[in-house]
């Protein structure tokens, strides 16, 4: 699954913390998170007054457009996506002449989905056009991005300019790596990001998740005011058949007990599809790439040790075992999900947020004319909802380090340029390319053409972008209402997880211990094992190095606080 689907606008905010105990901003002493900047300096945090020197000036847009639906300002801090129902008749122009200079630059970014063709592709001619300049994109299979990385840093084979996401990062020893980029503080620190103001507009929390060893070195990419795995979906066209209010479905136990009314096997259909990574919320245990919690007794867990995972595994247990999970996914076949969802034989499914959209739409009603999906409001086992939020900027890009300051200033109006907000002419120029070619306006939104869908990728937007609304997808107006109603309902429960702003690098040792419990996870979840079975390996991961882990943690927790 792409994991723009489970990680929409915002992303991960980052603390690379290298060894037992010693922090990877070695020399500055500067310990950057990606939340709001605080005035003090407390524990785990970067003060405002120490990153001053550092983030670049925040400059609201001058000509910003009024969203058809505000954001909701949810709890601690976290809101909901701005919402734009139809694009401007008269699109805004941010960008001031052409930024390039006629430079060359190699870019490589991941790309989930057919990597398009270069030669007579309209839609890179057109942006390139557009950019005075030639980027050449070479995208990398998304799905195996993380093999790729080790080889052009072992190799000294680094582009002009790349996407690293958070998650691709540990395995880089990235706090060591990160020195092989551009310092970019020369040129955007303070009032100096001024002379780009798509870049001036980001807002500061995305810049700070671009700090490492007390240098801005990345561009953030994909980042807002509230991200979440994901959530549990239900076919609400099979759901008013059957008579079932999801609204009166306020526990798992109600959930759970819908499995023996939803499930038909002779017909074809099966209750539910594997729940398990989207079901943390109810149980309250955290999910990746949140990975610890504190305990009442103000005890550091991992959350294969809390109560709530324990429950959330008995209860798909029981929804395995007892034939409620369609077969193929308990099977592991988690490609074909999606279809399972649109053609009814899965009646609820999780996934993330991206997948609530028009196009998804288009694709159930091809399969059912009566498709609707809908989510569940937020609930949780004991009656007192939260959801844990995902950090801010999980995707960063870099310049190499090798380039001159002249082509590091060519570079970053071009990112200028890329940056462009939502409502701009150059938006549509980065998104859809040549209108009439690539896209055409229906119904006031841009819809990709064939020749489009087969030429325009999510590639230059790995390189930088602007804070990301909620927009209309495949011509479906109702689908972004629901999801943006349901979103603003969802931020009043938001809270911050422990070790929140903070990516912590785990010692190389404990790597080991991962795979022998994720793999009795999956046994457990699929019912090929009780869960007797999992309270065993759970012993073994304590043995083994689970609580050394833990005492890890304690340690920093101590020095630099939980980020909460």
């Amino acid at each position: 699954m792409n994991p723009l689907d489970g990680l929409r606008a915002d992303r991960r905010r980052f603390l690379e913390l290298a060894g037992l105990g010693a922090i990877a901003f070695a020399g500055s002493g500067l310990l950057a998170g990606c939340g709001d900047a605080k005035t003090t300096n407390g524990p785990g945090t970067t003060g405002k007054d120490q990153l001053k020197a550092l983030l670049p000036s925040y400059v609201e847009a001058s000509n910003a457009i009024k969203p058809d639906i505000a954001s909701v300002q949810g709890s601690n801090g976290f809101f909901s996506d701005a919402v734009f129902l139809a694009y401007p008749a008269s699109p805004v122009t941010t960008a001031t002449g052409i930024p390039g200079k006629g430079g060359t630059y190699v870019a490589t970014t991941p790309l989930w989905g057919a990597i398009p063709g270069t030669s007579g592709n309209s839609y890179y001619e057109a942006v390139n056009k557009a950019l005075g300049a030639n980027v050449k994109i070479q995208p990398s299979d998304g799905t195996n991005y993380e093999k790729v990385l080790p080889t052009l840093f072992a190799g000294d084979k680094l582009p002009d300019w790349i996407q690293i996401p958070s998650w691709n990062m540990p395995k880089l020893g990235f706090a060591d790596a990160v020195g092989k980029f551009a310092d970019l503080g020369p040129y955007l620190s303070g009032d100096l990001v001024k002379a780009y103001p798509n870049l001036a507009a980001i807002p500061t929390s995305a810049w700070q998740c671009c700090i490492w060893n007390g240098k801005l070195y990345g561009l953030p990419v994909y980042y807002g005011g509230a991200t979440f795995n994901g959530m549990p979906f239900y076919r609400k066209d099979i759901f008013d058949k059957a008579g079932i209010n999801a609204d009166e479905i306020d526990s798992p136990d109600k959930l759970a007990a819908l499995g023996k009314e939803l499930t038909n096997a002779n017909a074809g259909q099966w209750a539910f599809g594997d729940m398990y990574g989207y079901i943390n919320h109810m149980f309250k245990f955290p999910a990746d790439p949140n990975r610890w919690t504190i305990d009442a007794d103000g005890k550091i867990l991992h959350r294969y040790e809390t109560p709530g995972h324990l429950e959330a595994l008995n209860w798909q247990n029981k929804l395995a075992t007892a034939g409620y999970i369609h077969p193929d996914a308990l099977a592991d076949k988690s490609q074909d999900a999606k279809q399972r969802f649109w053609s009814g034989k899965e009646v609820i499914s999780g996934d993330g947020p991206g997948a609530w959209t028009g196009d998804d739409s288009s694709s159930g009603k091809a399969a059912n004319p009566t498709y609707n999906r809908q989510a569940f409001k937020i609930f949780a086992a004991d009656g007192k909802p939260e959801v844990l939020m995902n950090p801010s900027a999980g995707m960063y890009s870099f310049l190499n380090g090798k380039l001159s300051a002249d082509q590091i200033k060519e570079a970053l109006a071009i990112a200028n340029y890329l940056a462009a907000p939502y409502g701009s002419a150059e938006w549509l120029t980065i998104n859809f390319g040549v209108d009439g070619v690539d896209y055409k306006m229906t119904d006031g939104n841009p819809v990709l053409t064939e020749k489009g869908s087969k030429e325009v990728a999510t590639t230059y937007q790995f390189l930088i972008t602007p804070l990301t609304p909620t927009t209309v997808k495949g011509g479906d107006v109702q689908a972004t209402k629901d999801y943006a109603a349901w979103q603003g309902d969802m931020v009043k429960y938001a809270v911050k997880p422990a070790f929140y702003g903070m990516n912590v690098t785990e010692p190389a040792q404990y790597a080991k211990l991962v795979q022998p419990m994720e793999d009795t996870i999956k046994d457990v979840r699929y019912g090929r094992k009780p869960v007797s079975a999992y309270e065993e390996a759970l012993k073994s991961w304590k043995a083994q190095g689970g609580d050394q882990l833990r005492a890890f943690y304690e340690d920093i927790r101590q020095k630099y606080g939980t980020g909460q």
